[in-house]
């Protein structure tokens, strides 16, 4: 096999022109992230939803018994921050064995628009600085 070298020119026997090749690179967009909520009721108890958080999202004794406690004050908490794909099996997840065991908790998700250091506590949530 005789391999011969790869010329830039239209004129093969112009040995003088040297053309450089660029190649585009597409920047890839970090996909967007959603927030899985808790929300509050007054019928599901607290040692069920701390065992729900401790379950699908694998939190310790401590930190899911401080989320069940924020949902029961505010009616509402954030239990963690996830892709799409990911946020959606979660809720379906907690849906689905609340329902099993005959609890009315409801879980929800929604697109994530603020930056997240510590999910235990929404309150410290900061303004997201990225393009």
């Amino acid at each position: 096999m005789l391999l011969q070298p790869l010329i830039m020119s239209d004129n093969p026997d112009d040995e003088s022109d040297s053309s450089v090749i660029t190649r585009t690179r597409t920047k890839t967009k970090r996909p967007p992230l959603y927030k899985v909520l808790l929300l509050n009721d007054d019928y599901t108890p607290m040692e069920f939803v701390v065992h729900v958080l401790e379950r699908f999202f694998g939190m310790t004794h401590a930190q899911a018994f401080e989320i069940m406690l924020t949902v029961h004050k505010k009616g509402i908490a954030v239990v963690g921050v996830f892709s799409h794909e990911i946020a959606e099996t979660k809720v379906m997840q907690v849906i689905d064995f609340a329902r099993r065991h005959q609890h009315p908790l409801q879980c929800t998700m929604e697109k994530e628009d603020w930056a997240a250091p510590n999910v235990a506590a929404p309150d410290l949530w900061l303004p997201r600085t990225d393009p």
